[in-house]
Order: structure tokens, then sequence, then C-alpha cells
């Protein structure tokens, strides 16, 4: 097993091998010894240290409940606060108070990327979404906290702002709809948020080859051809509904058609089924939203298993994981376009990343349904303008809730 080293280790062994012997050329017709080299989903992204002259020791770490939200807030032995909006975590509180929050606290949240790394050493037979998005969770308030310590946003500390407002694709509409229903959504969608890219879902949800109901898929596609078509960019998510020669079927349709890019055309466990469709098809596939091992996206970039990269920023264990599957990706000149089906204050995590990441695609995703919904328990809206969202400029994640509304909250125990 790989041991991760953490940022200062890695530059210390660095340069001990570049000045070592072993750092030489191979003689002529020598086979190049790579089996000690660091795999690049173990290398450190993010500098942190120089951004704090002193440890950030982490105090306490809270799970919140307010109605039907959850939160997680960190902090430090400064009384320095972070906190995120959560998705997805009233069924993995007990992983959360067990086996995730015990690793952090005392520890130095400069080191963050090291504590990510251990604590699925620490826990690796529980891995999957219900542990990397508790994970994901704390990462996220931690990186909120070392904002505010710092008095700078979480994408400076990420390795700077590339961009002050972010693209967006209306998505996350459902099954639930029928074909019209679907089409209308975005319709709709784009003409109050002035979109210029949308996503439909087509077949009926790891559903062997069947349709939500019979002509749902084919009645979508050519309803959005008529009313969409030119206008926007158009991209397909079977949410793995198909074999790979069905998928090749319907991705040649969408090709035909100008689609952007096809999405989990297969079940995402089938790797090899999804390739063949990524080897048939001239237009782009979509794909890893449901996948947590970086070991297995790096297999999967450099057998081209897809051709736009998608982690999602929980599902995949928070910011650092997914910049060093986008690091990956920027190798291959691969777009990192992550999954995302969160708005609002929980939304902030994507705008921060792609405000930091160079290679992101043309758009990122936001749910169409919750598109112009404002609240007023947190700054700011997140209203889409233009098509485009600004990323937030706070401290931290940039996000300012109501403390009112944060102190009627309940804590919630182990």
């Amino acid at each position: 097993m790989l041991i991760p080293m953490n940022r200062r280790d890695f530059v210390k062994a660095t340069a001990l091998l570049a000045a070592s012997p072993l750092a030489a050329p191979a003689a002529d017709g020598a086979a190049e010894d790579t089996g000690s080299a660091i795999p690049e989903y173990q290398k450190p992204v993010f500098n942190l240290p120089k951004h704090f002259p002193a440890p950030v020791k982490i105090a306490a770490i809270d799970l919140l409940q307010s109605g039907r939200q959850f939160f997680v807030r960190t902090r430090s032995t400064d009384g320095v606060e972070g906190i995120v909006l959560t998705k997805d975590m009233e069924d993995f509180i007990p992983i959360l108070h067990r086996r995730v929050i015990p690793h952090f606290l005392g520890k130095d949240a400069r080191d963050l990327e090291t504590l990510v790394d251990d604590v699925y050493i620490a826990n690796y037979k529980l891995s999957g979404q219900a542990f990397w998005c508790p994970v994901a969770y704390v990462e996220q308030s931690l990186f909120d906290l070392l904002g505010r310590t710092a008095r700078k946003p979480a994408g400076e500390l990420m390795g700077g702002i590339l961009r002050k407002e972010i693209p967006v694709y209306l998505s996350g509409s459902g099954r639930d709809t029928t074909a019209e229903e679907e089409v209308d959504v975005y319709v709709q969608g784009v003409a109050a948020t002035g979109a210029k890219a949308v996503k439909f879902k087509i077949g009926g949800r790891m559903s062997g080859n069947r349709d939500t109901y019979p002509g749902r898929t084919d009645k979508i596609l050519e309803l959005a051809a008529k009313q969409l078509a030119g206008k926007v960019a158009l991209m397909a998510d079977a949410n793995g509904s198909y074999s790979a020669a069905k998928a090749i079927e319907i991705g040649k349709r969408l090709q035909d058609m100008k689609y952007l890019w096809f999405e989990e055309p297969c079940p995402w466990e089938e790797l090899s089924e999804t390739k063949k469709v990524a080897d048939a098809l001239e237009m782009k596939v979509a794909f890893g939203e449901q996948d947590s091992s970086l070991w297995l996206f790096q297999w999967m970039i450099e057998n081209k298993v897809m051709d736009v990269v998608q982690p999602d920023l929980n599902y995949n264990g928070g910011f650092i994981r997914a910049a060093r599957v986008a690091r990956m990706a920027r190798k291959a000149n691969m777009w990192i376009c992550p999954h995302n089906t969160q708005t609002g204050a929980a939304s902030v995590n994507i705008l921060q990343f792609a405000a930091t990441t160079p290679n992101v695609g043309p758009w990122m995703e936001y749910v169409s349904r919750a598109a112009a919904r404002k609240e007023t328990w947190y700054t700011p809206n997140f209203e889409i303008k233009n098509g485009v969202i600004p990323v937030p400029t706070g401290h931290g994640m940039g996000v300012e809730f109501d403390p009112d509304f944060v102190k009627k909250a309940t804590v919630v125990k182990a």
C-alpha cells in the first residue's frame, strides 16, 4: 500500500531524489525505473502552509440542523469559524461523527491535504459516497475557516482566481416529466436565465435499455430540435440507461444532431461498456460522477473511457481530490466539468472550483428548477443572469449566513 506524503515530506523527498545518482538518465538500452515514482493522484495540489505563518488548530467540528437543512461548522483554537451548507447528510451522520470528525480534531488545518489522504487510509473499507460526502463537507468547511483566517477567498488558497463569473448549463430535471414538460423546463429556464446550454434526461436511469415510458426519449429529441437547437448547446444524460450497443445507436443520433456530449450512457460500473461507446462516437462522452477512486480516474483518463471528466465535488471527497483529478485531465487535454445537483449556498463549491481550475469546460452544471429561487437567510443569492453566476468574493467560501438563522439551528449529536 502506498502511504501518502504531506507537502513538506513530498518536497523534501523530491529534492533528495534530484540530488541522488538515481536521478541520472538511464543508460542507452536500460529500462527506466519508474516503480518508485509518486502516482499523479497522490501528489499535492495546493500549498496551504504558505498562506499562514502559524498553525491553524482545529478545535471543534459540529453538525447543525435547521429544518431540512444541514451545516458543517468548524472552529479553530483562535475562534475563527467556517460553515458550509451540505447535501444528502441525514443518512451519513454516524460516519461523520464516528469516522471523520475525530480524525480532524486537534490537527493543523494547514495540513488539510494530508488529513484528507490519511482519513481515507484509516477508513478505506468504507470508501464510497457515504464516506466521501462527510469528508468533503468537513474539508469545504475548513476551506471556509482557512479563508476567513487568512482573509482571502477560498479560491486564492487553491492556486488563485482565474474567473470572476462562471457560465452554467441548466440541468437537474427528472424523469417524472413527460417529454413535453422536460423540454419546456429548459425553454423556460433559458428565457429566465440567459443560459447558453442545457442537458436533458433521456432513457430510464439504470434501466436496461427501457425508456421512462415508450417514446419519451424520441419525443424529447424531436421537440428539443424544434425549440432549442441552434439557440443553445444541447447535452443528454442517460444515467446508465443503455447497453453499449444501444448507447452507440442513441449516441449517433445525438452526434448527428450536434449535441455537445452524451453523459453516462452505460451503467457507471461497466467501464468497458462506456469505453466502447466513447471509442465508437466522434462526439464527447462525459462520465465519472459516481466514482471516488483517484487511481480509477487516472486509469479512465489514460484509457480514454471518457472525454469529459465529471467527479462530483462531494461524492469524490472535496476540492483537493477533485483538483487532483483536474490535473490528470489537464495533462490529457480533457475538460473537467464536475457533476452538481446543488443550488444556492450549497452550490458555492462548484463556483470556487471553476474559478480556480484551468481546464474546466465551457459550462458548469446548475439545477434548472431552482435557478430563479431566492433565499433570505444567506447572501449572495446565486442568481443566473446572462447565463453566468458571479463567484462570491468574500473571505473563505464567500457565503454569509444570517447569524440568527444559524443560532436557531440544533447541534446534531453522535
